[in-house]
């Protein structure tokens, strides 16, 4: 019997919410169609399917997706090494992580006329990937290494040149993709130094961000509190509670609802429920013991939690290719601190994935 994943004193992920997190992206990560590819065109000869584009990173409707499906089954592998799913979860991992498939997807993310693809988005997401199985130390780490370098010297030579922040709440957004970067300890201490740099200088002297103007009606991702999450990771506790103050001086939010789950836009105001839910549990995390505003902002967390994983059901493609991965960053708490669960703050709020979905409305 699978021992529930205890990942701090009040926070757990029982195996069934795991088995169905699991099965959202083993379902997905070797499905090529639907497929929606960012693929620039230089000839006839760049006209192919998406298996032969990018073949460790075809499936889960898109690139960024599949590389998070398999961020997720790494995750869940790591936390629960004997689970029932984690036999498949390797094998798709071993089948889609190959020597070959890794040098085409090198080949593919250096080649002309890519030097924006899947920036900073994908790319941080295949950081974090690489960064779970270095974590693990899982034999696939050396064999993903070489792509893992791509992307850390694509970010390296994009980030001195991006003058200012893209304060969106989809895939561009700069903040998020920090966060992500940060908290995968890619590139060593050279790349985090940049981050950590840029991020000051993007966001150091920002004021009254406009909370209420949020949520624009296809955002996944807040642009205030990633700003916010962002800076908890790169200011002291005392200088971030001055700063989110100056920032954020309100915080009220309440859970987005979804009128249409099956479109694939609207739906990513499910996965805002869900990332504005690790977001304000990052926040709260970031300020000093004793700040009047963790309470509320760990209340706001749970809410939006609840709202959020209610929703991945797997009942549309058009979020179940991608909330499980979602779903699993914010029960594992991996935007925290520490990498390890074991060790992950008790002051989280008090939440299980639940295994049976509440339906929608």
């Amino acid at each position: 019997m699978l021992t529930p994943l205890v990942l701090a004193a009040s926070l757990t992920l029982d195996p069934a919410a795991a088995q169905r997190f699991a099965n959202l992206a083993l379902a997905c990560v070797h499905k090529e169609y639907p497929n929606k590819i960012a693929h620039v065109l230089q000839s006839d000869e760049d006209v192919a399917a998406p298996r032969a584009l990018t073949p460790a990173f075809y499936g889960c409707y898109d690139w960024h997706s599949s590389v998070h499906g398999h961020w997720l089954l790494a995750r869940l592998v790591r936390l629960s090494p004997d689970a029932p799913f984690a036999n498949d979860a390797r094998a798709a991992l071993r089948k889609s992580i190959t020597p070959e498939t890794i040098a085409a997807e090198v080949a593919y993310v250096n080649g002309p006329g890519r030097a924006s693809f899947e920036r900073p988005y994908g790319l941080a997401w295949l950081l974090q990937l690489t960064g779970e199985l270095r974590e693990a130390n899982d034999p696939l780490y050396a064999t993903i290494k070489p792509l893992e370098d791509a992307a850390v010297a694509r970010l390296k030579t994009w980030l001195p040149k991006l003058s200012h922040p893209v304060r969106s709440g989809e895939h561009s957004q700069t903040a998020f993709a920090l966060g992500l970067i940060l908290d995968s300890g890619a590139g060593g201490e050279e790349l985090a130094t940049l981050v950590r740099t840029r991020a000051r200088a993007f966001y150091r002297m920002d004021r009254d961000c406009p909370l209420a103007y949020e949520p624009s009606g296809e955002d996944f991702l807040s642009p205030c509190l990633a700003e916010a999450d962002v800076m908890r990771r790169v200011l002291a506790p005392n200088e971030f509670a001055s700063w989110l103050t100056k920032f954020m001086p309100k915080m009220t939010l309440a859970p987005e609802v979804v009128t249409d789950p099956s479109d694939p836009k609207l739906a990513h105001l499910d996965g805002l429920n869900l990332s504005r839910a690790w977001m304000l549990e990052g926040i709260a995390s970031g300020l000093p013991k004793g700040d009047k505003r963790i309470a509320m902002l760990t209340a706001a967390a749970r809410a939006h939690a609840d709202a959020g994983l209610k929703s991945v059901t797997g009942a549309h493609y058009e979020g179940g290719h991608w909330l499980g991965s979602f779903a699993t960053y914010l029960v594992t708490r991996r935007g925290m601190a520490t990498a390890d669960p074991a060790t992950a703050s008790p002051s989280a709020p008090a939440r299980s994935a639940s295994s049976d979905p509440a339906p929608r409305t």
